[in-house]
């Protein structure tokens, strides 16, 4: 599967960075400022709602390559029709809170529908973190055999951090961090890490093993525009000083 050729560079050089708008907001003036601020910042792509119109609005913002979120096969088709350049199989975040588990097998079985459905689109997927470790790694594994291009980790919604400041950053981060590392390492596609990462963490994670990062709370429960750009700057600044080794220069 070919990559948007900006996300291809991207991930080969350990610098993607995706801002996510979230999988359940369908608030189009919200989804706007982050498109917008996206592109403004530096991002290299945005995450979005699995909503056609939602994809136009985006593609008529700016010139940002547009990925669109959901946990249902079908849910892809009209987004894809407007436009979306990847799809993404999660955020499973949005529905922690609500009691709501996506175990090995949903996640496996709902990849291998979305493949069959649409089997031209590049296809991210989102390794549950209420998983075992090394049960996200075989997952993971599986995922890719069933036509995964990209396998995306989280944790940070269910991280407790007990330190304010930096640590507690570091903290908040550790359960994506650990996923990272341990799935980069068992296969050959891109591994974008996500959820309670931010500019402290960032370089952390490439350096863990991922070829970029998935940021949402920390810029899209901003304010204003200003503020989310400027995070947006500040993570691309972090991840800049990152070489295509992993290595912070």
């Amino acid at each position: 599967m070919t990559l948007h050729p900006k996300l291809q560079d991207a991930f080969a050089h350990k610098r993607a960075l995706k801002i996510i708008s979230g999988l359940t907001n369908f608030d189009a003036s919200l989804v706007g400022k982050v498109v917008r601020s996206a592109h403004l910042g530096g991002a290299t792509f945005v995450d979005i709602a699995a909503d056609a119109d939602l994809v136009r609005l985006a593609k008529s913002i700016a010139p940002v390559p547009v990925c669109v979120s959901a946990v249902a096969a079908e849910k892809f088709i009209a987004p894809v029709e407007a436009g979306a350049d990847l799809i993404e199989i999660g955020n499973f975040d949005a529905f922690y809170a609500q009691g709501r588990r996506f175990e090995a097998a949903e996640v496996l079985q709902l990849t291998l529908e979305t493949r069959q459905l649409l089997p031209d689109i590049a296809l991210s997927v989102t390794v549950p973190h209420i998983l075992e470790l090394d049960r996200q790694v075989e997952l993971a594994v599986e995922l890719v055999q069933a036509g995964a291009d990209i396998i995306q980790t989280e944790g940070g919604t269910s991280s407790q951090p007990v330190h304010p400041g930096v640590l507690g950053l570091m903290e908040k981060a550790a359960p994506t961090l650990a996923a990272a590392h341990a799935i980069s390492r068992s296969v050959a596609v891109p591994v974008l890490c996500a959820s309670g990462i931010s500019a402290v963490t960032a370089p952390l994670a490439i350096a863990a093993g991922a070829a970029g990062v998935g940021v949402g709370s920390a810029v899209n429960r901003l304010d204003s525009e200003i503020e989310m750009i400027a995070a947006i700057r500040s993570l691309v600044e972090a991840l800049s000083h990152m070489n295509h080794t992993g290595i912070y220069a």
